[in-house]
């Protein structure tokens, strides 16, 4: 079936597992977004899960952009004193594009309605509602003023303000290429830098600075975007600490240690998959400076596809899992030197508390010696977890039909923004990995997540391929990790063989009903249930999209599967 001139070799990684969710406690109340929800309802403020990761990445953004501006500021003015144009555009073409990274992390509407949400609260009192504590957990005195029968003075909140601060970021970054453009003798400005009004403004703005040397001339424009963009920052951070801060409340609180014991239970399902997901990528990188390096720099992706339906128990389960995949954005991993070759010294170790847990990968001497400075000098690698969760067999089925996907497509669109803000820090990683076509992905996976097809696969074979492109984790999961994740999985690898390594497309059915039949996937069925049988009947799979049914023969109804169990343990 391949052309052995053609065949290249390559390890795909691919890691399979059931559900991260608490079975033993059951789903009868649902699963951890709809219990914390409960336990939050009294709170006027609620964020979900994806929006907790969304919050964590942004503050992380900013957290590392703003000094580089900063400090890249700083290079034009000591630029500006020399008389090399070329080396002057050069510093203020990388503040461009740390500033352009910096205003797209903070257009998230997640930030502009957080702050408005809190604004709103800020008034509750005024309104009858039950006042919000200050810092020091005081209430605070909103009706001071109408102590003595005056009207309270409430200030006027415009829903635009946010955007006008991160716009501000961009006009002043304007003001100050237009001044660099008259200093270098040119007077004209690229025409999708800004609209009509814009330039106007900008250019009354810049004009109304005295002569002088470049550096004074360059200096008042300098500190304003300074102050636009650390304006920008504190609004943001704040914005951003109060959705983590309300996440925290949920999982710590103390009249629910049921529901703390059961978050515990998920998440650490969730975290031994990520530590066997983000040791094998850092092993298999280890001759891959500029892969360690994007893992430095961005952190790791790590991709989770889901099967489970939208309907009955499992409901409680995508709803466990989550919240446990979103709680690993809390974990990081730092390289360190085993003290022997022994595979016991060589195990990954866990330090740190719950929220902020570090795991250390450990390496051989020598082999440490080869990965880059920063890894070496303790620097962290961070975590990206997304989820998206496509239901794929007869109870989805129902759900689409009559019952509710809400749950399935806010995950998939908040974990697509969360996907998109991954790809957009990789232009300044040494592997490059915001290409074109991650862009073109990234595009058809909003647009099948937009679309309302049914049981529309699309969108895990999008998210799929965005993964690896980023030389993220691949995570693949169902309830039992055993049939639906076997269709998916061999689905994959014959895709794989099909696009990298010359599959005929005339054999590509053919390889995967071997695979399907003969294949690892098969022995994994016999470990499990003693049998060579997936558990699926015909009449189920008559729901199933055509290319994830397995070949005759390799299937049975799930009662004849349960007797053939019986009877082989009998044995």
């Amino acid at each position: 079936m391949l052309s052995s001139a053609q065949i290249s070799s390559e390890c795909y990684d691919v890691i399979t597992v059931g559900a991260a969710a608490n079975h033993h406690m059951s789903f009868k109340h649902g699963g951890l977004t709809r219990l914390i929800s409960k336990h939050t309802g009294s709170s006027p403020l609620s964020f979900s899960p994806g929006e907790a990761s969304r919050a964590r990445a942004l503050l992380a953004s900013v957290a590392q952009l703003q000094p580089l501006i900063f400090g890249l500021s700083e290079e034009v003015l000591a630029s500006s004193l020399e008389l090399s144009p070329t080396r002057l555009q050069q510093a203020l073409n990388r503040l461009a594009y740390q500033t352009e990274q910096f205003v797209h992390a903070l257009k998230d509407e997640l930030v502009r309605s957080t702050l408005l949400a809190i604004h709103t609260l800020s008034l509750a009192p005024s309104r009858g509602h039950a006042p919000i504590p200050n810092r020091n957990g005081t209430l605070g005195n909103h009706t001071s003023a109408n102590q003595e029968g005056l009207p309270a003075v409430v200030p006027e909140y415009d829903e635009e303000d946010w955007d006008r601060t991160w716009a501000n970021v961009a006009m002043s970054f304007n003001c100050l290429t237009v001044m660099m453009d008259r200093l270098l003798g040119r007077e004209e400005l690229t025409p999708d830098l800004m609209s009509s009004p814009q330039q106007e403004a900008t250019s009354s703005y810049v004009s109304s600075y005295p002569g002088g040397s470049r550096q004074d001339q360059l200096l008042p424009l300098v500190l304003t975007l300074r102050e636009c963009v650390r304006e920008a920052s504190q609004k943001a951070k704040a914005a951003m600490n109060v959705v983590l801060l309300q996440g925290a409340l949920a999982a710590s609180h103390h009249h629910a240690p049921a529901l703390t014991h059961r978050r515990d239970a998920v998440f650490s399902q969730a975290l031994g998959v990520l530590v066997c997901g983000v040791a094998l990528k850092v092993y298999e990188s280890l001759d891959k400076p500029e892969v360690l390096l994007q893992f430095h720099t961005a952190g790791v992706l790590v991709q989770f596809e889901v099967l489970l339906s939208t309907y009955g128990e499992e409901v409680g389960m995508l709803e466990d899992m989550e919240v446990g995949v979103s709680d690993l954005s809390g974990v990081a991993f730092c390289v360190t030197t085993a003290t022997s070759d022994h595979p016991d010294h060589l195990l990954p170790t866990l330090r740190g508390t719950r929220g902020s847990l570090v795991v250390e990968l450990r390496l051989p001497g020598e082999t440490f010696c080869s990965l880059p400075q920063e890894l070496q000098a303790g620097g962290l690698i961070r975590v990206c977890p997304v989820l998206f969760n496509i239901g794929i067999n007869q109870n989805q089925s129902l759900a689409e039909r009559f019952g509710d996907c809400s749950l399935q497509d806010r995950i998939n669109q908040e974990n697509c923004e969360l996907l998109k803000s991954y790809c957009s820090t990789l232009r300044d990683t040494p592997s490059g990995g915001a290409g074109q076509d991650i862009e073109q992905l990234l595009s058809s996976l909003q647009s099948s997540i937009g679309s309302k097809k049914r049981k529309n696969v699309e969108v895990l074979w999008s998210a799929a391929s965005v993964c690896r492109r980023v030389n993220g984790v691949r995570v693949t999961s169902c309830k039992s990790a055993k049939d639906r994740t076997a269709m998916s999985v061999t689905l994959e690898q014959c895709v794989l063989l099909r696009d990298e390594h010359t599959l005929r497309h005339t054999h590509f059915n053919t390889a995967l009903d071997t695979m399907r039949s003969e294949g690892c996937r098969m022995e994994n069925v016999q470990k499990n249930v003693g049998m060579r049988r997936y558990a699926f009947s015909r009449v189920q799979l008559l729901t199933f999209p055509r290319i994830y049914r397995p070949p005759l023969g390799t299937y049975s109804s799930s009662r004849h599967a349960d007797t053939e169990r019986h009877r082989q343990r009998d044995k």
